[in-house]
């Protein structure tokens, strides 16, 4: 494959990355306001200083790149609104924090095989900052599924001593 055509992918990728940073903080301000169980508001709240790096690693990608024209990004736009309904339809506080925090983990997914593939790209074209940074962002997002799993699992805990 030819160095361009590599670069192109690259720059497609950040892009999608981009939209969906936009996606998700609008996302988290919402799913923070619905969460009722205190390490899951704490863990949303620091998810969200988080977000803030990634969104500005992504910039300085996408300045290494070259630029990028700006695409939307209907997979988290997607899951955005599948997070609203299970948030919607959840018929207790502990349904919908558990509701947030799998949802919560299947758009963190998204995001290490995002950040995984672009970075695995970017090392193939040079792009050695980009390729740093997003293999941080994947690191950052392991750690926030790690512990989104461990809160559910005190949840289930607590519901279970009652």
């Amino acid at each position: 494959m030819n160095t361009d055509d590599l670069k192109q992918l690259i720059k497609d990728g950040l892009s999608a990355q981009q939209a969906g940073s936009q996606v998700a903080a609008q996302a988290t301000d919402e799913i923070l306001n619905d969460a009722k169980h205190p390490e899951l508001k704490a863990a949303l709240q620091e998810g969200n200083e988080t977000s803030k790096k990634w969104a500005q690693r992504i910039e300085d990608a996408l300045a290494e790149a070259g630029g990028a024209e700006n695409q939307n990004n209907e997979i988290l736009e997607a899951h955005y609104r599948v997070s609203k309904e299970i948030r919607a339809k959840a018929t207790s506080d502990t349904t919908r924090d558990l509701g947030i925090i799998a949802s919560g983990q299947l758009a963190l997914h998204y995001w290490i095989a995002s950040f995984g593939t672009v970075a695995s790209y970017a090392a193939s074209a040079g792009l050695t900052q980009t390729e740093q940074n997003l293999k941080a962002c994947v690191q950052e997002a392991k750690q926030a599924d790690d512990k989104h799993t461990d809160i559910a699992q005190r949840i289930l805990a607590e519901q279970g001593q009652e």
